[in-house]
């Protein structure tokens, strides 16, 4: 008998890890690697568990979280992050409660994953943090900025010197994430896809975000790209787009998804989400969890006035605005062909609204700026843009904000070129500027 209780003994470490898990997510290396663990930890501590631990899981990308609840019970959450697709992929056969995203649903998968509800809606997907794809090189490279045509010309090896982009260098070495990559898949669809190109056969991949990073700060003739939060020291490049101007990564930039890469990073939740799931979403929405966001070197959903320089080809009254008021770091985006806010303006809504009760700016001191893309019927781009501008007035409205005014620009001042439908969904937008 005594022999049994010590079988018995020794085998429980084992039992322990085969317990089922309370919580299963997969998907995004971006979203994956680093931030998805600090969020489950900051959850489990504001629910008061202890022990936490963070462990190597059974490959590498996967981890597992392990506390003891406030009840004394043991926990035991399981992370996979070996790309976006992969998460869509295991929500779909059960294998998942969330799926962690670096780009949004696509139309395919959306269909495929129809048994789980509507997943492009508001409860389903939520955008949690804020990222831009940042276009990297060695520290000594002396180039400062691409269009985005230079850049898909060099990323398909069309362009294979550095000479021909105007700095010495020789040979441009690429370096790319995989194809399993959200970071990979938006820049393909950002950049290369406009082009009708592809990535070069000779690019090195890359599965994790960091290795690529480490490798392009090793060779001073490199090029990649990766997630912001992952540039480190490596030199991130100034991007144009289309008519607009060359942007740098920056945070504010990022935060109006002004700069020409920037992306959403997403958890995507089926209709009936298990309670660990939705407690986790609800977390990463709040004062609390987006501050593990920007501490985790993204840029979190957090609403502050940031100033605008005065400049010659703005029109007269954004130059007045720029002059005397401030502009919040958040632009209103839309769904696509309509003047209905968007799941992300949806949440900026109420964000927005107590940030200017927070600073008393609630009634008569803000002015909403819409913005749209270029038509071929005169006047219409300014109807269009302040359309928008007065749906986001309605919904503010609702929150207690009271708007001074609203100023439709038409298609001035894009950020986006227009031939793309991404494009021209970048440059339909409203910006908040408060007095």
């Amino acid at each position: 008998m005594r022999g049994r209780f010590v079988l018995l003994f020794c085998l429980l470490p084992a039992l322990a890890c085969a317990a089922p898990a309370q919580l299963r997510l997969q998907g995004s290396n971006t979203v994956g690697s680093a931030l998805v663990p600090a969020l489950v930890e900051g959850l489990l501590t504001a629910r008061g568990a202890s022990a936490l631990q963070r462990q190597q899981g059974a490959a590498a990308n996967e981890q597992v979280v392990r506390a003891t609840d406030s009840r004394g019970q043991p926990i035991r959450i399981e992370i996979a992050a070996h790309g976006t697709r992969t998460g869509f992929a295991a929500l779909g056969e059960g294998r998942a409660d969330i799926a962690s995203a670096s780009r949004p649903i696509s139309d395919q998968e959306a269909v495929q994953l129809s048994g789980l509800g509507d997943l492009r809606s508001a409860a389903s997907e939520q955008v949690i943090g804020l990222d831009g794809v940042a276009i990297i090189t060695h520290p000594a490279n002396p180039l400062e900025h691409l269009t985005l045509e230079q850049l898909a010309q060099v990323f398909s090896g069309r362009i294979q010197r550095w000479e021909q982009l105007g700095v010495a260098g020789g040979e441009i070495h690429l370096y790319a994430r995989d194809a399993r990559s959200g970071t990979f898949e938006t820049f393909n669809s950002l950049v290369l896809q406009p082009q009708h190109l592809n990535v070069a056969g000779h690019a090195t991949r890359f599965e994790s975000a960091d290795a690529l990073v480490a490798q392009v700060l090793a060779d001073p003739h490199a090029i990649g790209f990766s997630g912001l939060g992952s540039v480190q020291g490596a030199q991130a490049l100034a991007i144009a787009a289309g008519d607009g101007p060359a942007l740098a990564p920056t945070r504010d930039l990022i935060a109006s998804e002004d700069y020409p890469l920037s992306r959403r990073l997403y958890f995507y939740l089926p209709a009936r989400p298990t309670p660990y799931a939705q407690a986790l979403a609800d977390f990463a929405q709040s004062a609390a969890g987006q501050a593990i966001v920007a501490a985790q070197g993204f840029v979190a959903q957090q609403i502050k006035a940031v100033p605008v320089p005065v400049q010659a080809d703005q029109p007269p009254s954004y130059r007045t605005l720029a002059g005397a008021a401030e502009r919040l770091n958040v632009s209103f985006r839309f769904q696509p062909d309509s003047a209905r806010l968007d799941n992300k303006a949806l949440r900026d809504v109420p964000r927005v609204a107590s940030y200017l009760r927070r600073v008393g700016k609630l009634q008569g001191q803000v002015v909403l700026v819409g913005f749209g893309d270029r038509k071929d019927t005169p006047g219409r781009a300014a109807l269009l843009s302040r359309l928008r501008a007065l749906a986001v007035r309605r919904e503010l409205a609702r929150q207690g904000v009271q708007a001074q005014q609203v100023i439709e620009m038409g298609n001035a001042l894009p950020v986006a070129g227009n031939a793309q439908v991404q494009e021209r969904l970048r440059n339909r937008r409203v910006e908040v500027w408060v007095y």
